[in-house]
């Protein structure tokens, strides 16, 4: 039995302003109607003898995890809670783990597939094939990595080089003769001109109990933290929430650096099966479709003597002339413009906004929530208003604010609402005050989405402004 586990840690930021923290690239329908996630989940279910997966995600995401996978009618077998990210070392050995605890017989060593949450893989039949093969060899205790053949000298990506042993002649997997990192330009050109390297996916085979093996004696500092975050884990919902302490105890590392480059059991199986990591908005304008003159468009756009670009529009009119090679996005609280040959520095501007404290790396101007959603409309010195869309069921915590008010607008549908002591109906065109310290839930009774006006009022008008008493998501005591 193959047991995938899904990789979704990731923050995306090379895809910024699109991807944020809070809501990174995995989340977000950037290659079709489906989300990065929800193709993987997808990907993984359609090989042969796969059960369901275990998802490793940080906690922040585990609402938006969840929903997106229930919508794609995936089921998983855990989901699995990092309090802290901690790299891929980490993450894999507490899937493993579970999957052990999780094997019907004592005895069993499932064999794990693991992948990145957010890649592109368009041809389904070449993965099965490689992954057919990973197995093989994942039977035979390798600890097996897929490469891709390159077509071109990137430098953005780690390479593989490989040995002359021929492990599996059907696929051509081969021993590993060495990792290296990402090249300069003269240096990719070497490694395309030898035929020798394959670019490192970042996907991986091998049993459970195999890699902990080695990963006990590589490096048993992450082992031992991880066992301990899995002994104290607890069930919350829907979730499994590593123990806190134990995983931030946990040294941090890739499953290259703390595994793959040290072991004398890597195997690699070449993997034909039109791959992109869609790492930058670089890898996204080459993996879309593109116009006559290798534009790529999306939203309301118009162009002008524009040629070699990828301009994303949210909702305003988005209107270029005389571009070559640049890539403009357009979101509701930013626009990003950038020469196409440097998008991988996109990451120092969010790096810039970080050190000014701003919420742009982290949030979308819209904020999803376990109930529903929120969009600041506006926002200025004493006063904010948002737009609330609660969903079906939805249902958010018994809670008070210490230095706001909030006066409530009902727009669509009909919500309920505990004010204090009282509770009551609220229907299209009705309205009602929270004063400050007062303790209030709003929930949805219907089928339909509620959609309300909320204009807060007050000295503060932070997130972090909330006492929660109740909360059906497992959210009491916090301010997240």
């Amino acid at each position: 039995m193959i047991l995938p586990v899904i990789l979704s840690g990731g923050a995306g930021t090379r895809l910024w302003p699109l991807s944020r923290e809070l809501y990174p690239k995995q989340l977000l329908p950037l290659t079709g109607d489906e989300t990065m996630i929800q193709q993987t989940a997808a990907r993984a279910a359609a090989v042969a003898g796969a059960g369901a997966p275990i998802v490793v995600c940080n906690e922040t995401h585990r609402f938006l995890v969840a929903e997106q996978l229930r919508e794609a009618h995936q089921v998983p077998a855990a989901i699995i809670l990092e309090p802290v990210g901690r790299n891929t070392a980490p993450a894999v050995a507490v899937a493993a783990l579970v999957a052990l605890e999780q094997a019907d017989d004592d005895a069993a060593d499932p064999i794990l597939l693991v992948m990145p949450a957010d890649h592109l893989i368009r041809d389904q039949a070449g993965f099965e094939s490689a992954v057919a093969a990973g197995q093989r060899l994942a039977a035979q205790d390798y600890l097996v990595t897929f490469g891709i053949s390159p077509d071109r000298p990137e430098t953005g990506y780690g390479y593989i080089r490989q040995s002359e042993t021929l492990l599996d002649e059907a696929s051509a997997a081969t021993g590993v003769a060495e990792f290296v990192e990402k090249p300069d330009i003269k240096t990719a050109r070497q490694y395309i001109d030898s035929g020798n390297y394959l670019w490192n996916s970042g996907i991986f085979m091998f049993r459970a109990g195999r890699y902990l093996e080695e990963l006990g004696w590589l490096a048993p500092a992450i082992k031992e933290a991880c066992e301990a975050a899995v002994l104290g884990a607890k069930e919350d919902l829907d979730f499994l929430r590593l123990d806190q302490e134990s995983f931030e105890d946990c040294p941090s590392d890739s499953i290259d650096y703390a595994v793959m480059e040290k072991t004398r059991a890597a195997a690699v199986v070449p993997l034909a099966a039109d791959w992109s990591d869609v790492g930058s908005w670089a890898a996204l304008h080459r993996v879309a479709e593109s116009d006559a003159a290798d534009n790529v468009t999306a939203g309301d756009v118009i162009t002008e003597d524009t040629e070699g670009c990828f301009i994303y529009s949210s909702g305003r009119l988005v209107a270029t002339v005389g571009l070559r090679g640049h890539i403009v996005v357009e979101t509701a609280d930013a626009v990003m413009v950038a020469a196409k040959n440097r998008v991988e520095d996109v990451k120092k501007l969010v790096q810039q906004l970080k050190e000014q404290g701003r919420e742009e790396p982290n949030l979308h101007r819209k904020v999803y929530r376990p109930w529903g959603s929120y969009d600041s409309i506006e926002v200025d010195e004493g006063f904010q208003v948002k737009r609330i869309t609660v969903n079906p069921g939805g249902v958010l915590s018994l809670q008070l604010h210490h230095r706001r008010a909030e006066h409530w607008v009902v727009v669509r549908g009909t919500a309920k609402v505990r004010r204090g002591d009282e509770t009551f109906m609220l229907k299209e065109n009705e309205s009602t005050y929270i004063p400050v310290e007062t303790m209030h839930r709003l929930e949805n009774p219907g089928s339909e989405p509620v959609e309300l006006i909320e204009v807060q009022t007050g000295d503060y008008l932070g997130e972090d402004d909330i006492e929660r008493f109740e909360d059906q998501y497992g959210r009491e005591g916090t301010n997240k």
